[in-house]
Parts: C-alpha cells; sequence; structure tokens
C-alpha cells in the first residue's frame, strides 16, 4: 500500500509509520513539528519529511489511504486535498482495528497504569516465547518500534487511550478497537479540556464496555468504587474478573509478593505497580500464559521507560524519573516513593493543560502529603501558551493543601535541586522537562 502520514512525528504515529515501512508499504509524510526521538528514528529509515510544514501537492489519487494524526486541525490543507480527492482517510486508532480485524485484539485501558501493565505484558510474552503484536504509546526498552504488524501471533495488544482520535473523528481512542480482551486499571479524571465534567469523562468508559466483542473479558480493578459501579451496571454480554493487590512486604528497600513458589524479589515498588502487575497477570492468562512462567518472567521487569526509572542511583540519593502528572498518578507515585524509602522528596512539574488549569488544580489536594519535602514547579508562561488564566505560587499552594514549596521559574527550582538534603530518594515527576534544567549537573551531587 502506498499510504500518507499527515502528523507524522507523533509518538504513537511515527512507530506506526516505521512498522509499516518495516513490512514493506510506500510510506511518506507531513508535520510542522518533529521533536527527538521520533525525528532521529524517522531520519534512519528514510521517513523523516525534507521540510516541516504542510504540503497539499504530497497528497496525491495514487494514494491508497491517508493516516490522521491528532497534532493536525481539522482545516489542514493536506487533509483538505485528501478530501477533495476523496481518499480513504483514517484515524490512528481506525487504521489500527482494520489490520487487527481477524487478531484477538487485548486491549489495556484505564486513566493510569496502562504503558506499565502493557510493558509488563511484552516482557512476559517475550520471556516465554511467544511473540504478539502490540501498539504502545511510550517508548520501552529493548523495543527499537513499538508497533509491531508482521509477528504471526494471533493477538494484537494495544494500550487503549480515551484521548480523541482525530481532528475530524471526535471519538475516544479506546472506543475503536472492539476488544476480545480487555483490562480498566482505575477510573480518575483526565483531559478536562475534553471532558469537562468528571462524569462526561466516566461516561467514556461507560461506553467503551459497550464496545467489548460479546463473549471476551473484561479485567478490572475491583479497588476502584467508580469502575466497580460501572462493571456492576453493564448489560454487555462479557466475562469479568475482578483484581485487587497481591500479597507483598517491604524488607529493606526490596518490594517481595508472595506466590505458590514462595516470596519472590520484585524490581519495581509501590501498591499501584502491584496492581498492574495483577492485572497484566490477568491478562497473560487470558493468552495463555501459566501462571508459573508469568511470575518466572516478570521477576526480571525493571519499569516503563519515564515510569519511575531509576535517573541516578548516586552515593547519597537515589534519582527517580516519573511520567506522573494526573493527580491520581502523582498520588501513587509519592505514596509508593515514600513506603519503600523513609525519607523523600517529591517535585512534580505542572505541564498539561489540566494540571495548569485553575479550576482542575483542586484535584491534586494532599497527593503530596506522603512526601517530607514537596516541590511543585510551573512556568508562567506555559500558563500563558495554553491562554489559560493566570497563576500565582499561592494559588498553587493553596490548591495542593499541603505544606509544598512552589516555583515560578526554573532558575529558582535548579538552584534549590543542587542540594541533596538529608533525603533518601527523589522523584521528579513531569511530563515535560522542568523548563529545560540541565539534570545530569544539577544532580552532579547526589
Amino acid at each position: 500500500m502506498n499510504i500518507h502520514f499527515i502528523a507524522i512525528g507523533g509518538s504513537a504515529m511515527h512507530n506506526l509509520a516505521i512498522a509499516l515501512h518495516n513490512g514493506g508499504h510506500i510510506i511518506t509524510g507531513s508535520d510542522d513539528q518533529i521533536f527527538e526521538p521520533s525525528r532521529g528514528r524517522l531520519a534512519l529509515q528514510g521517513l523523516l519529511p525534507e521540510a516541516e510544514g504542510w504540503y497539499s501537492e504530497k497528497v496525491h489519487e495514487g494514494l491508497d489511504a491517508i493516516i490522521l494524526g491528532m497534532h493536525a486541525r481539522a482545516d489542514n490543507p493536506e487533509l483538505a486535498r485528501a478530501q477533495e480527492l476523496e481518499l480513504p482517510i483514517f484515524s490512528y486508532p481506525e487504521f489500527l482495528y482494520e489490520i487487527s480485524k481477524t487478531m484477538t485484539r487485548v486491549v489495556i485501558a484505564g486513566s493510569h497504569g496502562k504503558t506499565t501493565t502493557t510493558a509488563m505484558v511484552l516482557h512476559v510474552m517475550n520471556h516465554v516465547g511467544q511473540p504478539t503484536n502490540y501498539m504502545v504509546g511510550a517508548q520501552l526498552e529493548g523495543f527499537d518500534c513499538m508497533v509491531e504488524l508482521e509477528s504471526g501471533s494471533e493477538f494484537m495488544v494495544m494500550e487503549g487511550d480515551e484521548y480523541l482520535s482525530s481532528p475530524i473523528d471526535l471519538r475516544p481512542k479506546f472506543h475503536l478497537y472492539r476488544p476480545n480482551i480487555t483490562v480498566i486499571t482505575g477510573i480518575a479524571w483526565d483531559h478536562i479540556n475534553v471532558f469537562p465534567t468528571f462524569d462526561s469523562y466516566v461516561d467514556q468508559f461507560r461506553k467503551y464496555l459497550e464496545t467489548i466483542e460479546p463473549g471476551g473479558a473484561l479485567i478490572y480493578n475491583e479497588q476502584d468504587p467508580v469502575l466497580v459501579k460501572l462493571v456492576e451496571e453493564t448489560a454487555a454480554p462479557v466475562k469479568t474478573f475482578g483484581y485487587g493487590l497481591p500479597a507483598f512486604e517491604i524488607v529493606d528497600g526490596q518490594t517481595f509478593i508472595e506466590t505458590e513458589e514462595g516470596m519472590m524479589p520484585l524490581q519495581v515498588f509501590g501498591e499501584h505497580n502491584l496492581s498492574n502487575l495483577e492485572a497484566a497477570r490477568w491478562i497473560c492468562l487470558e493468552m495463555g500464559v501459566q501462571e508459573e512462567a508469568f511470575y518466572d518472567a516478570i521477576l526480571s521487569f525493571t519499569g516503563a521507560q519515564n515510569r519511575m526509572e531509576v535517573f541516578k542511583s548516586g552515593s547519597q540519593v537515589k534519582v527517580f524519573r516519573d511520567f506522573a502528572h494526573a493527580p491520581s498518578k502523582v498520588g501513587a507515585s509519592v505514596k509508593a516513593l515514600k513506603e519503600q524509602f523513609g525519607k523523600v522528596r517529591a517535585v512534580l512539574e505542572l505541564h498539561t493543560f489540566s494540571s495548569l488549569n485553575p479550576e482542575f488544580l483542586p484535584q491534586y489536594r494532599g497527593t503530596m502529603d506522603a512526601a517530607d519535602e514537596a516541590w511543585v514547579y510551573f512556568s508562567p508562561d506555559a500558563v500563558a501558551h495554553k491562554k489559560l488564566p493566570a497563576l500565582s505560587a499561592e494559588d498553587v499552594a493553596n490548591a495542593f493543601g499541603s505544606e509544598v514549596r512552589v516555583f515560578d521559574s526554573s532558575e529558582s527550582l535548579q538552584i534549590a535541586l543542587e542540594n541533596p538534603s538529608t533525603i533518601k530518594a527523589m522523584a521528579l515527576m513531569s511530563s515535560g522537562n522542568f523548563g529545560g534544567i540541565d539534570l545530569e549537573a544539577t544532580l552532579a551531587k547526589y
């Protein structure tokens, strides 16, 4: 097939482009901004556009399909040309569904833990020698490309993101996959710019349950009362399996879980990761992996990239990078860090539209309470760029409702970070880059 990508630089889009290119398809693409690692990875495959921008002449009658990314706008000139030529236009999730129609689709959904749970499943499948097709939204260690379509497996494992599909298809992505097996890790309000109320957000998961193939398997976190209520109310003709936390203990900074073979040490920690582990175990059982093989494999799982990933293991302090930014994720990460290491510092950057919105900020109340040192950084420039009402340091401190230290400049944050204090561990939590601070140099004393 001859396929053109509009907004090829996205984290998921560029991986799909590379996977299709590796499968022998002819791939072209455009984007007005392409950042690393997408830029370097596309260049390596000869798929990097010669120039950034949109060029309607790239869209012609010889194309078999257009794949439209969310980064493009509804008035994109290449999209307009494709519509004029009446070419087949697919959103990213639409295309994934089309190519996985004959497979058993396994979808990992939920407000948090999707990437880690998916990473656990793929780690186990690799360990037991069962290759599978997959789509993951983040880069995982040991994987060259985060989309695989040619493994020959009957399974297609996908992250089920609830964000919108494309600028002309405003359905949540996970509504399009029609899973045979799915897990929902939990529901916590996010994407306030799209779902302005908690009820409107929860409703997307209610609708998602109706998309599960009849007779399919629904695995759900029974510790989430909102999710439990949805499962109890659904009339979807599916099998349901609830999961909680495995029995575990923490000994000298090491987490052990209880199995039939005895207590086994893990390389990840925190109740949120233990919950993810249970979700992954249920999925793998549905995919035919024996429980003993699952535990044997999961012992070597070190985590997903930027999900409480070790950034620096110094002589004084262990430093983690964590993608946590939504309130539920922040609370879980801070709690896990405290339980594992004792005296800790949590540093959060408010970077997303939701986190910088004054109406949403109170959702963070209490999320940093477990930390001995709770720091929050935001950039007034980022607030202005997102065209949100101005924020003050006092606004942020009041919203968190605890003794948080607020920074509104990267320079002041950098100076504070240079001192390791007497903490044992620190988590740097952000989907951004802390205003471009050189963290390697800043944390030299750690």
